[in-house]
């Protein structure tokens, strides 16, 4: 699936496209980049990004980069650990593949700010369909 054909597809996905504003900067095989600019509807107490928001971006990240229109992949677990703030507005998430076998698959989320500073990191194991 390419990156138009991935936002064709995800839009679907209408919290993590509409509500939350991410959007798809890059797809290949096993892999996804994507994105997201800070508002205000990010923000938790304190001004902080919600880490809710933090992770629907890698968890996103983690969807496009296992599923198109002929694979279905579902989360059986995440791991988030939360590392440092985000220093500008810019949310950047890649998702790559650790290994992919027939029914299981564990893939790893990085998630930095605009400045490619490490924010949070994320496993996930899914279960393909």
């Amino acid at each position: 699936m390419n990156v138009e054909e991935a936002r064709e597809y995800f839009k679907e996905d209408r919290y993590a496209m509409s509500t939350t504003g991410i959007k798809i900067d890059e797809v290949g095989e096993n892999y996804s980049k994507c994105h997201i600019d800070i508002e205000d509807r990010h923000l938790a107490v304190g001004d902080h990004v919600m880490g809710g928001a933090i992770f629907t971006l890698a968890d996103f990240t983690f969807a496009v980069a296992t599923n198109d229109k002929e694979k279905v992949t579902l989360t059986l677990s995440s791991t988030i650990n939360f590392v440092n703030q985000p220093k500008d507005k810019v949310l950047v998430s890649e998702c790559r593949c650790i290994k992919d076998g027939r029914k299981t698959c564990v893939f790893e989320t990085e998630i930095k700010d605009g400045n490619g500073r490490l924010v949070a990191t994320v496993v996930n194991t899914g279960f393909h369909m």
